[in-house]
């Protein structure tokens, strides 16, 4: 990526591997890191959670919308693909979820009403991958990767876009603090071997476009703080692989998250933080 002088020239050394998902939850909460991604086999988990389930099927109909050519790419078709991708999974009952159903079909359909959905998008939930390092001329010290919603091409240059289904209306400052879009940003400019500074949140319930233009320098940050995350668990990781202490290497952080974290059952003390949300209570009202 020569416009922000990272060096990714590889030497023999052991890289630690992080996706946006992994760093938010060691971040968040050692413990249901490592009951996520580390023990095996995997603990109990809650069911389904019906705001995932509404959010994974307006993805998967964008998805499939971008799949056909152009000018199949209707508002009547958006939102019969909502309909061919739905799913009950976590709602209350059968009146909820059509309720939800209707809406997400109104989303989509607003969404290519409003929206220019007639270009063909680089990437569809597309795998980037890049050894980095946030200091310019130093060797990788990591490889990010991920799995971006949506990659566009504008005069050149690439775009990436996530789309939002939640309560709150994202606004340029989210798109900026993200995390997840900064390291895809760099991951696609590596992959895809073109320049990438924009980002943006697509949010599919008030139509609201959350956009922010990162600078060589913004991308070093939130790449600096990945890498200070990676290391961590890395540590954490290889410490209990050597016979340290689960309990003391991944603590609990108790928390409000802890009321509809999928791995309450367990985890004793996020039991103990507060009573279980019901699997539809996150949906917005």
């Amino acid at each position: 990526m020569e416009q922000l002088g990272f060096e990714f020239a590889v030497e023999p050394r052991r890289l630690t591997k992080v996706s946006p998902a992994r760093l938010a939850t060691f971040a968040d909460c050692p413990r249901r890191y490592r009951l996520n991604y580390v023990d095996r086999p995997t603990p109990v988990r809650t069911g389904p959670w019906a705001h995932s389930t509404l959010g994974a099927v307006v993805h998967n109909a964008l998805r499939a919308l971008f799949d056909l050519e152009p000018e199949r790419r209707t508002p009547e078709r958006a939102a019969a693909l909502v309909s061919e991708h739905w799913q009950d999974a976590g709602f209350e009952n059968a009146e909820q979820a059509a309720r939800y159903r209707a809406r997400a079909k109104a989303w989509v359909m607003e969404y290519v009403e409003h929206n220019d959905v007639s270009p063909t998008p680089i990437g569809l939930e597309r795998w980037v991958s890049a050894p980095v390092n946030p200091e310019p001329g130093r060797p990788p010290s990591m490889i990010i990767e991920g799995r971006a919603d949506r990659i566009d091409e504008r005069d050149g240059e690439l775009v990436i876009i996530d789309y939002k289904t939640g309560k709150r209306e994202p606004d340029e400052y989210e798109a900026r603090s993200s995390q997840a879009l900064a390291m895809y940003a760099v991951a696609a400019a590596r992959t895809l071997r073109r320049p990438c500074h924009r980002v943006e949140l697509h949010h599919l319930p008030t139509g609201a476009i959350a956009a922010a233009e990162h600078t060589g320098e913004s991308l070093r940050r939130h790449l600096t703080r990945a890498e200070e995350t990676a290391e961590d668990l890395r540590v954490a990781t290889d410490t209990l692989t050597a016979g340290g202490d689960g309990e003391v290497l991944f603590p609990a952080e108790p928390g409000i998250r802890c009321s509809w974290c999928d791995f309450r059952p367990s985890c004793p003390a996020g039991q103990q933080a507060g009573p279980a949300k019901k699997p539809w209570e996150l949906l917005a009202p």
